[in-house]
């Protein structure tokens, strides 16, 4: 029995084999692109920050700029004159709020809510208005939530809060280049 058994069994194996191979169609996350192929350099303009939290557009315009380079796919450049496109944007509501508490009552849990306008589109052509670029990308109200753990490490608020923004930056930037390559 086992002789016959042996080699059905050899040969699903290999067919398995073959078809993780060839692939099925599917793409991981965020390894797709819907983007035009001749975009290459990319100019990350620093966010206007429309909130009150200091810091806060500059901290997610340098993690939209990492994770860009992290791509591999694309240069990030220093002017808007040596690129392909534009990453632009205003961030419009920020808000952190305690999602649980201990028994003392303290917050152990905050969550942390970013709302921003953003545009990704084509460098305007010389002499065209900046309006009539081509827009690629948009999402006027782009939000992003994420629970963040409070440890008790001696930080006060201020502190905590700019270390969850600085984690979170990562977070919503990685979301946003996710969403903006794959056209959702």
């Amino acid at each position: 029995m086992w002789r016959t058994v042996r080699p059905m069994l050899l040969s699903a194996v290999l067919i398995v084999t073959a078809m993780s191979l060839f692939g099925c169609g599917y793409a991981l996350v965020g390894t797709a692109s819907n983007l035009p192929e001749d975009i290459r350099e990319i100019y990350v303009e620093p966010l206007e920050n429309a909130t009150a939290r200091t810091q806060l557009g500059q901290i997610l315009t340098q993690a939209l700029a990492d994770e860009l380079v992290l791509r591999r796919r694309f240069d990030v450049v220093n002017s808007p004159d040596s690129a392909d496109a534009l990453l632009r944007g205003t961030v419009i509501g920020f808000r952190v709020r305690p999602v649980t508490y201990n028994a003392e009552g303290l917050a152990t849990n905050f969550e942390i809510e970013i709302t921003a306008n953003m545009r990704f589109q084509r460098v305007p052509a010389i002499g065209q208005p900046e309006e009539e670029a081509e827009v690629i990308w948009a999402n006027a109200r782009y939000l992003f939530r994420r629970d963040y753990p409070v440890e008790d490490a001696g930080l006060d608020f201020v502190e905590r809060e700019t270390e969850a923004i600085e984690e979170t930056a990562e977070e919503f930037a990685e979301t946003l280049i996710i969403d903006l390559l794959e056209g959702f």
